[in-house]
């Protein structure tokens, strides 16, 4: 057992509305952790940096980062930037438009609330909305069509307008247990060897494969 090749453009035989993201981003302001692919049915991964991350200026100061092991359904979008100036009389972006306006820089920055950091294992479901300065942890499920406006806690589920976390996954000891074993970080080989056990809950098997030694 191998396992797809994480640099396969498309691991799907005769399906390329599905891909491994980390291939097609250009961008050196995005980075994709392997195996986290991206399934639009609409447009497809070539243009993932067109139609799903917006506003992503050149003059950008913020970053996308995108953990291993990732599952993003179609017409999710990453708002890096966007953010007008509020504490002014106008909230209209003069300096983005250049031609002299530029000078504008000077004394009309732009809110930036930070980079949008996703940790490894997370699923977006449709048209799911991220905003920047968030950080959604490790496991985490943002549901269809959610507006995430605010951190999400590792292995909660969030839905809504603005996204609330309706669930968590598991209680606190189980996800104190899961973030230690990071699996996403184990040798592909390792997580070949483990694949039943990690499409199960038996956290006491997978703890007890986390720390053999044969690999």
């Amino acid at each position: 057992m191998k396992g797809p090749n994480p640099n396969t453009l498309y691991p799907i035989k005769d399906y390329e509305k599905l891909a491994f993201l980390k291939n097609f981003v250009k961008a050196p302001n995005i980075f994709v952790g392997d195996y986290t692919y991206f399934d639009d049915s609409r447009y497809g991964p070539l243009k993932f940096e067109e139609h799903n991350v917006l506003y992503n200026y050149h003059f950008s100061k913020v970053k996308l980062v995108l953990g291993k092991f990732c599952a993003i359904a179609s017409e999710t979008r990453f708002i890096m930037t966007g953010d007008h100036k509020l504490d002014a009389i106008t909230t209209y972006p003069f300096p983005i438009f250049g031609h002299g306006w530029e000078s504008a820089f000077n004394i009309y920055d732009l809110p930036v609330k930070g980079d949008i950091v996703v940790g490894n294992d997370v699923w977006f479901g449709y048209d799911s909305l991220i905003m920047n300065g968030v950080t959604i942890g490790n496991g985490a499920i943002i549901a269809a069509r959610s507006v995430v406006v605010k951190d999400v806690p590792p292995y909660a589920i969030v839905a809504g307008n603005p996204a609330k976390v309706v669930k968590m996954r598991f209680d606190d000891k189980t996800i104190e247990r899961l973030q230690k074993l990071a699996w996403w970080d184990w040798p592909i080989e390792k997580i070949n060897k483990n694949l039943e056990l990690l499409c199960h809950l038996d956290i006491e098997a997978l703890e007890r494969a986390h720390f053999q030694k044969d690999l």
